[in-house]
């Protein structure tokens, strides 16, 4: 058994996935090939040097390093399924229960959501420049397309937009997800708009975020998103402070804010899934029921009535 062997599968598998243009997963894998390398304290790990033992002092070396329990258990997953891999290639011996006595699991956490007020504050209260205005803007939209994600956002396509109807896939689980554009959002799409002509072999985004200047698979497209989203929750941050709001408030607290609102206005919780294009039981803990998109767009509007006119209902 070779004494780089569990490197080298975890390297090829990286390669793999950088080929399939799954940039975001590849990085994962590499940060925890990195820091169990730099734990074990060689160049390369062996196989024979995933063991009970060492993977107990490798946990319990990451709670000290200050991780919190889900990405521990995303680490011990990612060497889970490498040396799963080396396993099936014949490169690893078959261990029974190796993994069984780190957390491998997934904690439920309660995710953060904006109460009403500031919620209503932070997508009408006029910042008082351009720049945060613009935030404002995109954090309306991701609001108004029912709680959508910044990747989704960022990623969508001219073509995806069809007689008022948003048709696409969703980023991190290739979920199909149609939303239907409602009057408060047209002018917000118009302001906002790509009005660049596409590139050959680019994507035509939708929206200004990202320059569309780049191959979908290029790792200089996920790098570009990245950058996006870091741009945009700091400057969500400074959108927060001028509004003098209490609350944290990033990408995610929209979408979390969106269910909430729903979940207080009494929408079945199998409603609010489908219209977050979750699919995992584990993420929904219900049975995902098809819903119509009228009643879906009702849910939505009714929502954003709801914080629009917060104020004026007390």
């Amino acid at each position: 058994m070779r004494k780089d062997g569990f490197s080298r599968c975890a390297e090829r598998y990286i390669g793999r996935l950088r080929g399939e243009g799954r940039h975001a997963t590849a990085h994962v894998y590499e940060s925890t090939l990195r820091s169990f390398t730099r734990f074990c304290g060689v160049s390369s790990v062996s196989f024979n040097q995933i063991t009970r033992d060492r993977l107990r002092h490798y946990e319990r070396y990451l709670y000290e390093c200050g991780l919190k329990p889900n990405t521990v258990s995303t680490y011990m997953r990612m060497l889970r399924s490498i040396y799963n891999r080396g396993v099936e290639s014949g490169n690893a011996n078959y261990v029974p229960l190796l993994f069984h006595e780190v957390y491998t699991g997934v904690a439920v956490r309660q995710k953060k959501a904006l109460p009403v007020g500031e919620l209503h504050r932070l997508l009408y209260e006029d910042p008082g420049t351009e720049r945060l205005r613009r935030t404002q803007s995109v954090a309306g939209l991701m609001f108004q397309f029912c709680g959508m994600s910044f990747a989704d956002f960022a990623h969508l396509e001219k073509t995806a937009l069809e007689q008022n109807i948003l048709h696409y896939n969703r980023i991190k689980t290739k979920t199909p997800m149609c939303v239907e554009i409602l009057d408060t959002a047209r002018d917000t799409i118009k302001s906002l708009r790509n009005r660049l002509p596409p590139q050959p072999g680019c994507p035509d985004y939708l929206f200004d975020i990202l320059c569309g200047d780049k191959p979908r698979k290029d790792v200089r497209s996920y790098r570009e998103y990245q950058s996006a989203l870091r741009n945009f929750n700091n400057s969500l941050k400074s959108l927060a402070r001028t509004l003098k709001l209490s609350s944290h408030v990033t990408s995610y607290t929209l979408r979390h804010s969106w269910a909430t609102t729903a979940k207080y206005r009494g929408v079945p919780i199998e409603m609010i899934s489908e219209s977050l294009g979750h699919t995992s039981i584990k993420t929904t803990q219900t049975y995902l029921k098809g819903f119509e998109l009228r009643d879906r767009t009702e849910v939505n509007r009714k929502n954003l009535f709801y914080v629009k006119n917060y104020f004026v209902a007390k």
